[in-house]
């Protein structure tokens, strides 16, 4: 996994702030591959229905970027208990929890 310990801790953050305690923060794509480099910042957010939408998306976003340099950052955002979309499903093979 490509991001620093800070990073890492910053992501989680953020989404608590956002999405509450009970999100799932995953990480997907080329970050996930040491081998690789540079990449966006890929992440796959499982969280409550009553924190779903752009509000909080923008809220973790914006929090996110006041805690780490402002980078290219992608969030895919679902529904915690739900069936996964079809993309969703598909980066979900390959997400790594963070630590």
């Amino acid at each position: 996994m490509r991001l620093t310990a800070d990073e890492v801790q910053a992501i989680k953050a953020a989404a608590v702030e956002a999405f509450g305690a009970s999100a799932v923060v995953r990480l997907f794509g080329s970050r996930v591959d040491d081998a690789k480099r540079g990449g966006d910042i890929d992440l796959l957010i499982e969280a409550p229905a009553d924190r779903i939408g752009i509000v909080h998306e923008s809220r973790f976003l914006s929090d996110l970027f006041r805690r780490i340099d402002e980078r290219k950052v992608d969030v895919v955002l679902t529904q915690q208990g739900q069936p996964l979309p079809p993309f969703a499903a598909m980066v979900a093979q390959h997400a790594v929890p963070l630590p």
